[in-house]
């Protein structure tokens, strides 16, 4: 698949920069001109997976997050959020719902089953000790009854 426009971001992994990623990946989609169903399942998606990486992927030590997103032929977004934090020991396991590793921060295990959800594809890959890497994949102007 041909790409039509790229952009990458290198983001230390702190809360604050959740809101900032969203906002940035927001903008560079722009030309396409998403709907607002898609750009909020879009925002959700990109929040969802930076929140992981700063929550369970650094587990409160420091890091960075690299977000590459691409506009892609056929109004297609290719979205990618990798940490080289601590990784998953089982991403099956990990992407089932309501599963967590942090319960004693009240979190709730949806993250990856909110991100399948609002996107058309999703790829979790991880390594122990290397960190993750969550590939996002969304056509937008497909007609809603699809």
């Amino acid at each position: 698949m041909k790409i039509l426009n790229e952009m990458k971001l290198i983001i230390p992994a702190r809360s604050e920069n959740e809101a900032f990623s969203r906002s940035a990946i927001s903008v560079f989609i722009t030309p396409l001109d998403p709907t607002i169903n898609e750009l909020s399942d879009i925002r959700t998606a990109v929040s969802e997976a930076v929140t992981n990486a700063i929550v369970h992927g650094y587990r409160k030590s420091e890091g960075k997050i690299e977000i590459t997103a691409r506009i892609l032929e056929n109004n297609e977004v290719y979205i990618r959020i990798k940490d080289k934090g601590c990784g998953i020991e089982d991403v099956k396991q990990a992407m089932e719902p309501l599963f967590t590793t942090a319960p004693e921060e009240e979190r709730s295990g949806l993250g990856f089953a909110v991100m399948e959800n609002f996107m058309d594809k999703l790829k979790v890959t991880s390594r122990l000790g290397k960190g993750t890497s969550v590939i996002m994949r969304k056509v937008l102007g497909k007609d809603e009854n699809e």
